[in-house]
């Protein structure tokens, strides 16, 4: 499914869909690709389900890497009104192409997909651009791939105890401690990691 082109009539939260909620991976996943990880659910509707990993950084990557490749000028990625922003693994679906999940005080009419009322995604470069000028986001983080799920499977996951979620918070979506989210994620719902198994149940 192409997450840019996504049925907008869902909204987080109608009919038990997950948009914006925050997945998190249980052992009995069964996939390597997606060990602890925590996933900030963009589409989730009969059609299918996509997300972003936000606590996996990308390798051998960097921002200014990034916009140093697209050729983009950053007058100063330093400069005070240069937000931080990590480059992640989003997920094992198209890899070479970037995601910015961002706070909605960016937004483009032609190009982002808005989540709730506080996230949006944008998959042009327009926003790389503003974002190297200091016209971006205050909040962000880019993604290469995504996580995506056909019509039902990710339900089917999550009825045999692969993921647990819970409500995002801006830290939690865009801290820049990526080790910690998987902890705090689980922490949000009360659950120990050292008491899990692969039989866990849903808390």
């Amino acid at each position: 499914m192409d997450p840019m082109s996504a049925d907008l009539s869902y909204r987080p939260g109608d009919d038990g869909f997950l948009e914006g909620k925050m997945l998190i991976a249980m052992p009995a996943i069964g996939d390597s690709r997606f060990e602890r990880t925590v996933i900030y659910m963009c589409v989730h509707n009969p059609d299918g389900a996509m997300g972003i990993v936000v606590n996996k950084p990308a390798e051998n990557i960097t921002f200014p890497d990034l916009l140093d490749r697209l050729s983009i000028h950053a007058p100063d990625i330093h400069a005070p009104n240069h937000i931080a922003c990590p480059v992640l693994a989003g997920g094992p679906v198209e890899m070479g192409r970037g995601f910015v999940l961002h706070t909605q005080d960016y937004f483009s009419e032609d190009s982002t997909l808005p989540v709730d009322e506080n996230v949006g995604l944008t998959a042009s470069v327009d926003i790389l651009r503003a974002m190297a000028t200091g016209c971006g986001p205050s909040r962000a983080l880019l993604a290469l791939g995504y996580a995506g799920w056909a019509p039902g499977q990710l339900d089917a996951e999550i009825q045999a105890n692969g993921w647990l979620h819970c409500e995002p918070d801006p830290d939690l979506l865009f801290g820049l401690n990526l080790d910690a989210k998987y902890h705090e994620a689980l922490a949000k719902l009360g659950v120990n990691i050292s008491l899990l198994s692969g039989e866990a149940g849903h808390a």
